[in-house]
């Protein structure tokens, strides 16, 4: 059952950055001010679901594993404390900066230069999570092929 949480916290969190990403890319490339405020309302809403759900998959993460863990697992493990930092250091502030500013059509260089930061660290953190949902496959592949797992219908 682990496996299972796991596997759709992890899959709900990067569904939910892709999402935020391409909404502020559209928004920005073909949308009006109004439009761009809605999505970074939308972003800082999202986040009440994005934070648990990456909370979950770390947790989860960790339960699953050894506390020394090697190989893909302690890569997994690697990932995501980074993925975690930029999460709560980065694109949590500038989602909450970004929805003040658009809140208050002030659409200057500050906002613009933070909106590139964050897309650009977005795109890092749908990479870690796209190389642990990865491994993580390869995980189950191998435990199957151990016979440690049943394959799920």
């Amino acid at each position: 059952m682990k496996h299972i949480i796991h596997a759709l916290a992890g899959t709900t969190a990067m569904t939910l950055i892709l999402t935020f990403w391409t909404a502020t890319l559209i928004s920005e490339a073909a949308l009006d001010a109004a439009s761009v405020a809605f999505v970074k309302k939308f972003i800082v809403y999202g986040l009440f679901v994005l934070v648990p759900c990456l909370a979950i998959t770390g947790g989860s993460g960790i339960a699953l594993s050894q506390p020394n863990a090697k190989g893909l697992v302690g890569k997994k493990k690697k990932r995501m404390a980074f993925a975690a930092l930029n999460g709560l250091l980065l694109m949590i502030p500038a989602g909450l900066f970004l929805n003040y500013k658009a809140g208050q059509r002030e659409f200057d260089k500050i906002f613009y230069a933070v909106q590139i930061i964050e897309l650009c660290v977005g795109i890092a953190q749908l990479s870690f999570l796209g190389l642990n949902f990865r491994d993580g496959l390869r995980m189950r592949r191998a435990r199957l092929i151990r016979g440690n797992a049943k394959p799920q219908t």
